[in-house]
């Protein structure tokens, strides 16, 4: 294989950001991915919340990018059809020092650059979220949070990257790192999985790996801890619940449990917050079950009369800094992109310019093309716009897309031909299920699970 200009260490959102915005000039760029389809680690399994970064900590680099990612991943959602609603959120008061402290939280949203918060009195936090549980005091809106797709936005990025030449490499381990025996070479051997991969720059977006890809190169600045969030997924008949986000105040730990519809037309509930030693370990727990329902029935007991149709847990790469840790070395030709923590979900394209200006400036000959691809389109996963299914100008053209295969969520056999044809197709069912939302609903896939599994296979 030959030599890159670059390699990407990781396929979910920031690493696909990243070797999307690298594709956009002069380098050949390789995206390493240690799974079988880009996506599947943290990125896949978080609260798909676009954040306005009015919480973050005032002068840190996560605030500046949270809050540049935030247009920019609106703005890329626009084009590519990632399905985005501004449902606004509120922050909700239950003690005397919670509602104490939103002054504060107001005043730090202003030192963010956000300005559009307002402190309530419960009587207007009831009438905003009118079946809250009983007893809160007042409230802060904030009326631009959003709600994402966020498996669309991790393939959008990672399909672009490809559309702009970018050799997307599954299956591949960094398991150690080395240094050309020819002295005069400058290039590192990425000992992987599936073989060697050579390139002159790389940059380390392995997310829960991040860390130990660090010290391949060298480096012992961090540790990262998984830390395990766990989520009840309600079914669409409680949308009308949960018209927007309803946050806590959030504590040194992180934004807490929280109530939120989602743009599939269903409502989550969580995550927990638990640190964990094991990196793969996302399986749920009882005592993460018992712990959600407690804080559901103090926030909305009617919810909880409505039915769970799914429950999972993400990782989120914890780290005892309290900033992003975005460094580049230019002596190894490398860069560090960790403790990328949640907020990766709406800082990622921040994060990818902020990394190729660090890399520029650190030798990374950055020659602009003249000419890019159109942002692909992605089909549409969200229930507040236009499905297949619904869309009989569609349908007429091909009738695939009238043929429903997946009831519960409304999935047609056109929308799996389609992922299956993808420049990006799934590598099972899984994958196959976060590009269609295809076995996302009610049964979990015990009606149409056969059938799916049956083209997938007829299309191998």
């Amino acid at each position: 294989m030959s030599t890159f200009d670059v390699a990407v260490i990781g396929a979910g959102i920031v690493g696909s950001a990243i070797a999307r915005e690298l594709a956009g000039y002069e380098l050949s760029v390789a995206l390493l991915e240690a799974r079988d389809d880009v996506g599947d680690g943290t990125s896949k399994a978080n609260t798909a919340i676009l954040h306005t970064g009015f919480d973050a900590k005032p002068g840190t680099l996560e605030s500046r990018l949270v809050r540049e990612g935030y247009h920019l991943l609106y703005g890329y959602a626009d084009r590519t059809g990632i399905p985005v609603e501004r449902t606004g959120a509120l922050l909700v008061a239950w003690t005397t020092e919670e509602l104490d402290a939103l002054p504060g939280l107001k005043e730090k949203a202003e030192l963010n650059g956000y300005d559009r918060t307002e402190i309530v009195g419960a009587e207007e936090v009831y009438r905003l979220a009118p079946h809250l549980g009983e007893g809160a005091l007042g409230g802060l809106t904030v009326p631009d949070e959003s709600i994402v797709c966020t498996w669309t936005t991790n393939l959008a990025l990672a399909t672009e990257a490809v559309l702009r030449g970018v050799t997307l490499l599954l299956n591949h381990r960094v398991l150690s790192v080395e240094k050309p025996v020819e002295e005069h070479e400058t290039a590192t051997i990425l000992r992987t999985s599936e073989g060697d991969v050579t390139a002159r720059w790389v940059v380390n977006a392995a997310g829960l790996g991040a860390d130990v890809v660090d010290r391949l190169f060298g480096h012992d600045r961090f540790t990262v801890t998984p830390r395990r969030g766990e989520l009840l997924v309600y079914d669409k008949l409680a949308r009308p619940l949960a018209n927007r986000i309803i946050l806590p105040v959030p504590s040194s730990r992180g934004k807490g449990v929280l109530v939120s519809p989602t743009v599939y037309g269903n409502v989550l509930l969580g995550p927990t917050a638990e640190d964990l030693i094991d990196r793969t370990d996302t399986g749920t727990s009882e005592q993460g079950l018992e712990f959600l329902l407690e804080k559901g029935h103090r926030i909305m007991p009617e919810l909880l009369e409505e039915e769970v149709t799914a429950a999972y847990a993400g990782l989120r790469a914890a780290t005892d800094h309290q900033d992003y840790l975005i460094e580049a070395d230019a002596e190894r030709r490398y860069v560090l992109v960790g403790g990328i923590r949640s907020t990766g979900l709406t800082a990622g394209m921040a994060i990818a310019r902020h990394v190729t200006d660090l890399a520029g400036k650190a030798g990374l000959p950055l020659v602009p093309r003249d000419e890019l691809p159109e942002p692909p389109r992605m089909p549409n996963l969200g229930e507040a716009f236009l499905r297949p299914y619904q869309d009989a100008e569609r349908i007429t053209a091909d009738p695939a897309y009238g043929k429903v295969v997946c009831f519960c969520e409304r999935v047609t056999e056109g929308e799996i031909r389609d992922a299956l044809h993808a420049p990006i197709p799934p590598a099972g069912l899984e994958g196959l299920r976060r590009r269609t939302r295809a076995m996302n609903g009610r049964c979990q896939g015990f009606f149409c699970g056969a059938e799916i599994a049956n083209l997938l296979e007829a299309d191998r």
